[in-house]
Order: C-alpha cells, then structure tokens, then sequence
C-alpha cells in the first residue's frame, strides 16, 4: 500500500485520524515544520479508508432528519422587504413544527446561523426558541460558517445527539440582504461616544462642528472579504480566468438551473418543503420564490453586460446568485426516538466533513478540498452517489470546482491524493436547478439543499447524496445524505 504524503510532513505526523497540530495552519506549533497542506491522514493513503465517519450514537442509533422546511426565497427588498432574519426563523420553525405535529416541548436544542449579523437580535436561535412556544430551559446558540452556515448548524445537533447530550434538536438559518445594520463612519461613531461624555451646550456643539458631510454618511455591510478587500464576485471572476471557465460556459449553468428549477416547480416537487409566508403587516403573501426565470431564454443571458471585469470580466447578474431573503430549518432526531414518536424519517447524514483553505487566490474552492474528506469518511466514491448537489454561488466557482473534482494533477498537488475523485454525471448534478435560480440567503441555503436532497432521493427510491458548498473565507463544506 503506498502513502501518500504532502513533502515536507509534519515530524510529529503519525497515522492518526488528523494532525492536530497543523488544524490548516502553515506549519506545526511543535515541530515548526510547514507542510504542502495539512497533513490529514484521512486523506493520504491510496486503496485505505483512514477515519471512516460513523454519525451515530454510542448504541449505534443513527441520526435521523425527520423534517426540512424553508420560506420561499425572495429578492433583496421584495416581499420580505421589512421582515428581519429573525422573523424569517421564527416563521419557518413555527411551521415546521406544526407541520410534524411535535411539542414543542420536546425540543432540546436550537443551533441556528445569520451571516449578516442584527445587533439587537445577535443570539437568533434563541430568540426563535423564545417565540416559537418551546420551554424557555431549551438550549439554543447561534453558529456562522458564512454561506455553509446551516451545514455547520446540522452538524452541531447532529454531534450533540451522538453524544447523547440530546435526542431531538433543530438547526438551520435565515438572512435578509433587506434589512441591514447600516452603520455610521468612525468619526461620527467617536464623536457620539465623546458627545455622550460632555456636559455643556458649548462642549457638544464644539464636537458636531468638526463633523463634515461626508462624516454624516450612513456606512452600508461591507461585501468585500476583510482579509482580501475582494468581494465574492471580484473572486468569482477571479477564478474564471484561473480555470478558464468561458462565458458560454456560465450562462448554459445559469440557463440549466433555471429551467431545472422552474420545471421542479411546476411538477409540483418544490410545493412541500416551502411554506406561505405572511409577513407583517399581513396583508400580502409568498408561496413561490421569486427569482426564478420561469421561461428562461439562453440568448438573453448574453445581453448582461459583466459587473465585476467590465472590459474583459465574465462573471454577470444573471449568472450569479442575486442577494436574497428566507430561511431555512431541519429537525434532526435520535433514530429511536423518531420511531417511538411514529415520525416519519426522510433520511440520514452518513458523513460530514470542512475544509479550509487560503482566500488570496480561488477562495471559493472549498468543494474541492471537502468533498474527498466526506467521500472517505462514509466510505464510498464519487461513483456511488444518486445525487450531487453543490451549492451555486456563482456559475463560474460551479464550473471551476467541477474541473477540479476530474484533474489528477489538483488532487496530486494539492490534496495529495493519488489521483482525482472522478468527473461527476452531470444527469445526477443539481438536478431541480441550484442557487442560482432559487437565490442565496446565506445562512440558509445548506438547509434548503438537505431537504431538497432528501425528497429527491426519496422520489428516485433512495441512495446517497453529496451536498457540498463553498464560503467566505476559504471554507468549504460536504455532507453525504442517505435514504433507504
């Protein structure tokens, strides 16, 4: 049998299941070896299974997902205009719980995420548990993972029911790109600190008459990346031209998975896991995401004109996910407790895995470096999956990460594998359309892509699924799915 290892390795390096160690550093804290990559021995040895996952208990139950529910997705200040994150989570858990039947009692844990953070409301998944009617003793935190956000939220319970610290818990997550914490420049912030300080007339109007106009501006969240000052498009575009990803090539995806995603719809596929919403003041509602191009034209795709490369750029609006509003949640279970309960099981997470890579260069790219460690921690190929979902932030990270899921040469340099995981089928690929037409409210797309797996895999009379997604920061995450 032939290792496989990143040159140089880590002196300290043994055939345990991760080098603590390196954790994705440059090098070991110990031994102050670098190494190519950190050396994960789950990934470096050819024809073995190193650190086969088992999600389950430690009586070998494993962990069910007995529900799945989201709000439709809406576009940036449309009819979720005035609805904050937190009522979008309050919505969907509300619902989903009713929907099972289930006391709300009964929950034991809330792991919730928002990317795009409210200073009034920083702990959503507890303000969801205070206003759904579950006890005030469950436990609920909030997690963020940036755009892998509810796959972190699902892992967390997950883990907390592998334990036995819990047998049911909910995770998923909501965003509004709508309703933002719009802040003010850091001149008019000390000022206002200082104002609070002073006593006279005279001490505050001397502070106000150093503020100029421009100081008075209102500061809109950043979209670029804090460590790169590149926004995910600029990365996006980035990575077409590393890749070679044409623009022909990107608006057939785009094309693809709006005509995918508006065929779901109307087969009625999509109907069950999303619900009406009727947000405040009551007097409209939501039953159907409103970004999909329901008669999508692959020639009108070529008339958008790049946004982020204007000479020479490829990356458009229209194939790349639009900002977004909605949530998104999953229950998961002990598997003898949702038979005990009578629950119906919509399936089983086989194995998860997270990668984390640099951002100065393909920071979106965390799919390819995630989904071996899940494929070998459930044991499997590429070759036995039903269905690959992968999360669509841009047509052209899409495109690049599927490349790489078929080039030795990546897998050699820099995951230090002996060859690629394969090409992937594009018949079982995204096949009810992807982020690009049902948008991205960040936090809850990993939870709207579990539950659409699951249903479909259930539909096709069951198998295993990979869902994986890129993040900000260099993160990626993979989850393999299982429905019998």
């Amino acid at each position: 049998m032939q290792k496989i290892l990143p040159t140089p390795v880590c002196q300290c390096f043994s055939s345990r299941k991760d080098c603590l160690n390196h954790d994705y550093l440059n090098g070991c804290l110990i031994c102050l070896t670098f190494s190519l990559q950190c050396a994960r021995s789950d990934l470096l040895f050819e024809g073995e299974i190193m650190g086969k996952q088992e999600v389950r208990t430690r009586s070998g139950e494993r962990v069910a997902i007995v529900a799945g529910l989201r709000t439709p997705f809406a576009r940036q200040s449309t009819e979720f205009g005035q609805v904050p994150a937190v009522d979008l989570g309050k919505m969907v858990v509300q619902e989903m719980m009713a929907r099972t039947a289930i006391d709300p009692k009964l929950i034991e844990q809330v792991v919730f995420g928002q990317v795009v953070q409210m200073p009034e409301a920083p702990n959503i998944a507890r303000e969801i548990v205070l206003g759904t009617g579950m006890s005030i003793n469950t436990d609920a935190y909030s997690v963020t993972r940036a755009c892998a956000t509810s796959f972190q939220a699902a892992v967390n319970v997950a883990e907390s029911i592998m334990a036995g610290s819990i047998d049911i818990g909910i995770a998923g997550g909501a965003d509004s790109s709508s309703v933002l914490p719009i802040g003010v420049s850091k001149k008019l912030a000390a000022s206002l600190l200082a104002l609070s300080k002073t006593k006279t007339v005279g001490q505050k109007l001397k502070l106000l008459s150093n503020l100029s106009f421009k100081d008075l501006m209102p500061v809109p969240p950043a979209v670029a990346e804090y460590s790169t000052g590149l926004s995910m498009g600029q990365t996006a575009e980035q990575m077409a031209k590393s890749y070679a990803i044409s623009r022909a090539e990107q608006d057939a995806l785009a094309h693809r998975s709006h005509t995918l995603a508006a065929q779901a719809w109307a087969e009625g596929k999509i109907r069950d896991e999303v619900m009406t919403a009727f947000p405040e003041p009551y007097k409209k509602w939501l039953d159907m995401d409103n970004n999909i191009r329901m008669d999508s034209k692959l020639e009108s795709y070529a008339k958008l004109r790049p946004a982020f490369d204007r000479q020479y750029g490829s990356v458009t609006a229209a194939n790349s996910t639009p900002l977004t509003d909605g949530a998104a949640a999953i229950m998961l279970m002990r598997e003898g407790k949702a038979k005990e309960l009578g629950l119906e099981i919509m399936g089983y997470i086989r194995s998860y895995a997270f990668a984390a890579i640099g951002v100065e260069k393909d920071m979106l790219m965390g799919p390819s470096y995630a989904t071996p460690i899940a494929l070998d921690r459930a044991g499997i190929t590429l070759n036995d999956l039903t269905l690959i979902d992968m999360h669509e932030a841009f047509a052209a990270q899409t495109l690049a990460n599927l490349k790489m899921f078929a080039s030795d040469k990546f897998a050699q340099e820099q995951l230090g594998r002996a060859q690629a995981i394969g090409e992937v089928d594009m018949s079982k690929f995204n096949v009810l359309g992807g982020s690009l037409a049902y948008g991205h409210p960040f936090a809850a797309t990993g939870a709207r892509m579990i539950t659409q797996t699951l249903r479909e895999l259930k539909r096709r009379g069951g198998g295993l699924a990979l869902n994986t997604a890129c993040a900000a920061g260099g993160l990626g995450a993979a989850m393999i799915l299982e429905v019998e």
